[in-house]
């Protein structure tokens, strides 16, 4: 093709058609900017086609992740919820008549409401969109803003969480390991005793310590903040996958 070219350009020279030369020479170069422009309309399309397939991917898996987010918080919130309201009643009992306290299961209680759990979310394709800078590929900005505001979130929810843990390590087992029996609070746990410790011991003076109360008080605030944390996190997490959803479709 370039051969012909070259020939229909000799000959005109050759005859002294220097006019009709040039505007030959005009018209091919209009063919070759049409043929470049041609090519870049292509390859963008191409981009583009590429970026779209790989926008879906990355929709279809935040949809998944968070499917199984809402799952993971949804039993979270259930341990959360079963243990602060075993505090609830244990709270209820302080100055008490022992009568009235024998009417409840208090190793049982006691263990529900140490059982708060932890909410450990996946976060790989989070992770991976914004390690690799792949999030500027979402073109819906409601989803990225909210992605932003999950990891931020996540954040403080760790922090709520590891405040209560901290409670339970540091002040309410410590107490209870000189004030009460452990044992008997594990049997309803992995250890899984048989029978009760053979130790004298008098239980119930727990709910006439203030200082219990006071530990249980500030241990149930510090879960409260969690739970308020969780529903803060199943607004976020019911969002998403809305916005996924519609792209999945």
């Amino acid at each position: 093709m370039i051969k012909f070219f070259r020939n229909i350009r000799k000959n005109l020279l050759n005859e002294g058609k220097t006019s009709k030369y040039f505007k030959y020479a005009i018209g091919e170069i209009v063919l070759v900017v049409i043929g470049i422009l041609i090519a870049l309309s292509i390859n963008n399309w191409n981009q583009n086609r590429i970026s779209n397939n790989e926008e879906q991917t990355i929709l279809k898996n935040i949809h998944s992740e968070f499917l199984q987010n809402k799952e993971v918080i949804d039993s979270t919130f259930e341990a959360l919820d079963e243990g602060f309201n075993s505090s609830k009643i244990i709270m209820s009992l302080f100055g008490e008549k022992n009568e009235i306290i024998s009417n409840h299961n208090i190793d049982s209680l006691i263990f529900n409401a140490l059982e708060t759990g932890s909410f450990r979310p996946s976060e790989n394709t989070i992770s991976d969109l914004l390690q690799s800078g792949r999030l500027q590929l979402l073109q819906n900005e409601k989803l990225k803003h909210l992605i932003y505001q999950w990891t931020r979130s996540i954040k403080t929810s760790d922090v709520r969480f590891e405040r209560v843990e901290q409670k339970i390590d540091n002040e309410l087992v410590p107490y209870l390991s000189k004030n009460y029996a452990l044992k008997d609070i594990d049997m309803y746990g992995e250890l899984e005793w048989k029978n009760k410790t053979l130790l004298k011991i008098d239980k119930y003076k727990i709910f006439k310590d203030i200082e219990f109360e006071n530990i249980l008080d500030d241990y149930m605030y510090r879960t409260l903040s969690s739970k308020n944390g969780l529903n803060e996190l199943t607004i976020i997490i019911n969002d998403i996958l809305k916005e996924t959803e519609a792209k999945n479709d």
